[in-house]
């Protein structure tokens, strides 16, 4: 079955699910502590959907099957040295994102290179674990604001040469919360900083835009246009 087809069956599902439901369901209407509105009832899910296919969340093992998935929260490999996401073999993206991440693979294979992801979608309630270890915004988002990670807009990931499989030297490894991994840091070897402005130039031409503290992190412009998830891992590979 192609990917336009699994796409179609799944909005089809998602969209019957939700018109011939119960009435009675979790309306996740609820504000948290900090005034947010964050969608944690798959019901609720199922409704935006079903008024706007893009908001569906997209399994990027699908969209982007020959991408590298090394995804470091479902190990404990990661700054919190501890397993935050299930074994799954996937992450995940709101479609319009996930497409534009695939055009950027694309991109990227016409030069003989590819994109390892690290993390895409990030449970809210994850968010707030993060905080609790790091609170400094620059490297960790506030949860009185949320993250592009938990509208599903978001991307963690590098470049791999694919005639070794070997990542870019990019100056610093996945979450190095120093200013070495600003972008406007400068004091590296002229090829980290040329692998930088690689990463940097393909990503926006697809759509997304830079945190400037991380060289890994990048959002797609119109995240507002999307709800704060809190729906479980489990929760969206069992609707796939």
């Amino acid at each position: 079955m192609n990917k336009l087809m699994i796409r179609f069956n799944i909005i089809a599902i998602l969209s019957f699910l939700f018109l011939h439901s119960n009435p009675v369901f979790s309306q996740d209407t609820t504000v948290n502590k900090y005034g947010l509105h964050v969608i944690s009832a798959v019901d609720t899910y199922k409704k935006t959907i079903a008024s706007d296919h893009k908001k569906i969340m997209a399994a990027l093992i699908v969209e982007i099957p020959d991408a590298i998935y090394d995804l470091k929260y479902a190990g404990t490999g990661n700054f919190m040295h501890t397993k935050l996401y299930p074994d799954i073999p996937t992450t995940y993206m709101r479609l319009d994102a996930s497409e534009a991440l695939s055009s950027v693979q694309r991109a990227l294979k016409d030069q003989h290179m590819g994109i390892k992801i690290w993390d895409a979608y990030r449970p809210y309630s994850v968010t707030e674990k993060m905080w609790e270890l790091v609170k400094d915004d620059r490297y960790a988002a506030d949860p009185k604001f949320g993250s592009g990670h938990n509208r599903g807009i978001a991307v963690d990931l590098t470049i791999i040469d694919l005639s070794t499989g070997k990542e870019l030297d990019m100056g610093t490894g996945f979450d190095n919360f120093s200013d070495t991994a600003h972008h406007d840091f400068k004091n590296l070897p002229a090829n980290v900083l040329q692998n930088r402005l690689v990463l940097r130039s393909v990503m926006e031409k697809h759509g997304f835009k830079a945190l400037e503290t991380e060289w890994w992190h990048y959002y797609f412009i119109n995240g507002k246009d999307y709800e704060l998830l809190d729906i479980p891992f489990e929760e969206l590979y069992r609707i796939q």
